[in-house]
């Protein structure tokens, strides 16, 4: 099959229109699993009986099951008991909360790097607990882990693609729509892929440059 130029720019419109679903997928998701992420870890770490125990517990189901499994559950499953949600809402859940199991774990090791030290001038000096995680431990355990909560943007990035099981209208479900109507793959899969590589490239080059910032800090 024959690269068609004319074809090619005739599709741009529609695929560039589901790169903007997938970057909103991404951003909104990296938002909810950086911040569910780090409560997880915070209460994790504070080993609150039961509590840590349960958040464990989910933690180890949902890095042992499948995004895709997830995304089903939530977007077929949970209608039938009256909990119904768009396709792109659920994306964006299901991709958050299945990430946020992973940055909880970043960020653990984040707070169990911090200095016993540090701990202990904290109460020498006789700080609230709050000031203690808000002022000293959390601002150096993020900054700690910074490119590797890059490296899971990117991932999530690429990840979205899957939602497209569930009939998010992402960058790669366009492209395959348009493959099947107009029975040509070569331009929309390319153009996809081209697209991917313009975002997730740049992205890349920018978790390089936090990882010799931040990547020396101990």
């Amino acid at each position: 099959m024959i690269w068609d130029t004319s074809f090619a720019l005739r599709i741009l419109p529609d695929l560039l229109r589901g790169l903007v679903t997938t970057v909103q997928i991404t951003f909104a998701g990296m938002a909810i699993a950086a911040v569910l992420g780090l409560v997880v870890a915070v209460f994790r770490y504070l080993r609150i009986p039961v509590l840590s125990q349960v958040l464990s517990f989910l933690v180890y189901f949902v890095r042992g099951t499948p995004l895709l499994v997830q995304a089903f559950f939530v977007f077929y499953v949970l209608p039938e008991y009256g909990i119904t949600m768009s396709a792109l809402l659920t994306g964006i859940i299901v991709i958050g909360i299945n990430y946020s199991a992973y940055t909880a774990e970043v960020y653990r090791s984040g707070i169990e790097g911090i200095a016993v030290g540090q701990w202990e001038a904290a109460m020498a000096l006789n700080l609230p607990r709050g000031r203690t995680w808000t002022r000293i431990v959390l601002p150096q355990a993020v900054r700690r882990v910074v490119p590797m909560l890059g490296n899971y943007l990117i991932q999530m990035f690429k990840d979205s693609a899957i939602l497209s099981a569930i009939t998010v209208y992402e960058l790669m479900s366009v492209a395959r729509a348009i493959g099947q109507s107009e029975f040509r793959y070569i331009e929309p899969f390319t153009i996809a892929a081209i697209l991917f590589l313009i975002v997730s490239v740049p992205c890349t080059l920018v978790l390089r440059r936090l990882e010799i910032r931040y990547g020396t800090v101990h």
